[in-house]
Formats: C-alpha cells, structure tokens, sequence
C-alpha cells in the first residue's frame, strides 16, 4: 500500500535523560502509523530513533532507514525496517532521507540531529526544495536554541522570514497534522482539522 504521506524524522540516537523524549518519539511513531503515514529516518535502533521506528510499525506504518555503513554498528541498524538501506557515506544518507520525505521534523536530540535540521532548512530558504521543517519543543528542549536563533535576526544575520521556514510546537499531533497539511497531503482515517 502506498503512504498517504512521508515524514523525516530527525532525533536522538540516545534516549535523553527526560522520560517525556521517549514519550513524544513514541508518539511520533503512532501519530504517522496510525494515519497511514511512512516514517524516513536515520535506520538506528538505538535511543529515540528506535523508538519512533518502533511506535511507527506497531502502529502499522512504513518504516524506511537509511544508514551509512560505518554506523551499522554503532548506531545498531534497525533489521525490521520496512526499507533499510546502507550507503557510503553520511552525504548519501542525507540525501536518500531528503528525496524520500514530503516533510520534516526534529525531535530532542543532539549534535546530528541540529546538524540535519539546519541542513534541510538552509536548503528550504535556498529553494532546493519546498517541503515543510518542523521543530518539536518538547518540554521546552528548544527554548534555548531558539531565543539564540531570535538574536541572530536581531544582530541582522537572519530575517524573521528565515525563521518563518520552521514551524515549531510543543505536541506531537498538531505540529505533525500542520506539517502534513503544509505538504498538500492528507492523513489518512483522519479529519487534520479537528486534531
């Protein structure tokens, strides 16, 4: 069966030291699984990353891992992928994951996981594509990132219409619903507004 949707998830490949990150990668995955979605990540099994591949496909979503060789070890490849693909290198990585998703979002995570979210909203505001980034702040793990982001604009180094590429909330199903929306797609069995 075809997704409705495709969504990039960007996340820790360690779970975090707040119960509440586990909680919101699980319920990315069950949000995107339940509403007909496939998940595009990292391909790991570890930390949130394989917990929101995990909540995908027990919800009976597509999980589709993209992972560079050198990381199958060390990130602990998630065999039961749906689609797991091992490439060269990290560039690889990126760009498969980019191809594949009509979406974007970042969970807590750390240098990696910025890193990508960066990359996909630096090529958003260069127009090499147009698919929607979305920022998850859950338990205000981003506040800090962000007020810096706002200063950048204030000392002229970003515009306000930069920081407009990144839809930011602090729950799962309202900022997935608006990336979905922003898309042009539709989740499947549900009505987006009344989420």
């Amino acid at each position: 069966m075809t997704p409705a949707f495709s969504v990039c998830v960007y996340c820790g490949s360690r779970p975090g030291a707040d119960a509440a990150f586990a909680e919101v990668a699980r319920q990315t995955g069950h949000w995107i699984g339940t509403h007909g979605g496939q998940l595009v990540y990292g391909g790991g099994n570890n930390g949130l990353m394989g917990m929101v591949a995990d909540a995908t496909l027990a919800a009976g979503g597509r999980v589709v891992g993209v992972i560079p060789k050198a990381l199958v070890e060390k990130e602990w490849a998630k065999l039961d992928c749906t689609e797991l693909h091992v490439v060269n290198t990290m560039h690889d990585r990126k760009r498969m994951m980019a191809e594949r998703a009509d979406a974007f979002v970042a969970l807590p995570g750390g240098i990696g996981t910025f890193e990508e979210l960066f990359e996909v909203w630096t090529w958003r505001q260069l127009g090499y594509h147009d698919k929607p980034v979305g920022l998850l702040n859950t338990g205000g793990y981003y506040d800090e990132l962000l007020a810096f982001l706002q200063s950048s604009v204030r000392h002229g180094f970003m515009s306000d219409w930069q920081m407009g590429l990144v839809r930011t909330g602090n729950e799962v199903q309202p900022l997935l619903a608006d990336l979905v929306q922003a898309a042009g797609l539709t989740a499947n069995r549900v009505n987006l507004t009344e989420i």
